[in-house]
């Protein structure tokens, strides 16, 4: 038996980006980049040429001081962001100019609860909303305190999206899914981001097991790095995340002094081009 409840009727950018994809037969392309990383001009330019690069969804990093979940590339993204100036309103802002010109491409954001604590929350939720965002990934508020956020955020027209992990077992998941909306992200390995390879056979296995369990995409993140590995997680999810490989090209066209360089958003662009055309193919 199914056990989710959405809450929600409403057809999300994100439902119809999934819905215009499977039509096409294909997994999406979803990018992660650290909003304001290296700085807020060269991060608004990559952002704006994700979709044509490739990117079915976007997941915006909001930066944060204390980034528990996040391996060394993104926690150093999100230090060169806010050292740069970068904080929830001009997050939110980021999302209001790509908005201008590209009305269809969903975006969520994706960090920690003390930012949006702070902002404080009912206020974030209307901004985030008014600006055109679509989503949360926020990976420190468990399903016990949906009361906090999740729900909140649900009725304003926002999808509040969840990680399934290798630990998440059959007695939790239901748990896990219950207010779930958008999608399912399933961390692929155990640990922190960008720090290891994930088992294809074992992600398969682990994805199929969520879809037996809830009617929304599955996608799965966490390590992926290749074409390879984008065409192979591929298979059976309904989406592949890429977002330390993404952080590592931006820090790798970096100055000396760690400044952007001309090639900083073609670096990132590019790899995102090659990453997302086994998708395509």
């Amino acid at each position: 038996m199914k056990a989710i409840d959405t809450m929600t009727t409403q057809v999300s950018r994100i439902d119809r980006t999934f819905q215009a994809l499977k039509a096409e037969g294909r997994g999406a392309m979803v990018t992660f980049v650290t909003a304001g990383d290296p700085d807020p001009e060269t991060a608004m330019d990559i952002l704006k040429g994700l979709p044509a690069a490739g990117a079915d969804i976007i997941e915006l990093g909001m930066p944060f001081s204390d980034p528990m979940a996040d391996g060394p590339a993104i926690q150093a993204a999100s230090l060169r962001a806010l050292k740069a100036g970068q904080n929830m309103k001009r997050t939110l802002d980021m999302v209001r100019t790509f908005r201008k010109t590209d009305p269809d491409t969903p975006i969520v954001l994706m960090g920690y609860y003390n930012p949006i604590y702070v902002y404080p929350v009912d206020a974030f939720l209307d901004d985030a909303a008014e600006a055109g965002v679509d989503g949360m990934i926020v990976v420190d508020v468990p399903p016990e305190a949906d009361d906090e956020l999740c729900l909140p955020g649900i009725k304003r027209g926002l999808s509040f999206i969840r990680l399934a992990t290798p630990t998440t077992d059959s007695k939790r998941l239901p748990t896990v899914l219950k207010n779930t909306s958008g999608f399912v992200y399933y961390v692929s390995i155990a640990g922190i981001t960008g720090t290891t390879a994930p088992v294809v056979n074992d992600v398969q296995d682990q994805v199929a097991r969520i879809k037996s369990s809830t009617p929304l995409p599955v996608v799965v993140g966490f390590g992926v790095k290749s074409p390879e590995q984008v065409q192979q997680l591929s298979q059976g999810a309904d989406g592949v995340v890429v977002g330390s490989a993404l952080v590592r090209a931006i820090e790798e066209s970096l100055d000396r002094n760690g400044a952007a360089t001309a090639q900083t958003a073609p670096a990132v662009l590019d790899l995102v081009r090659r990453l997302s055309a086994p998708l395509r193919s």
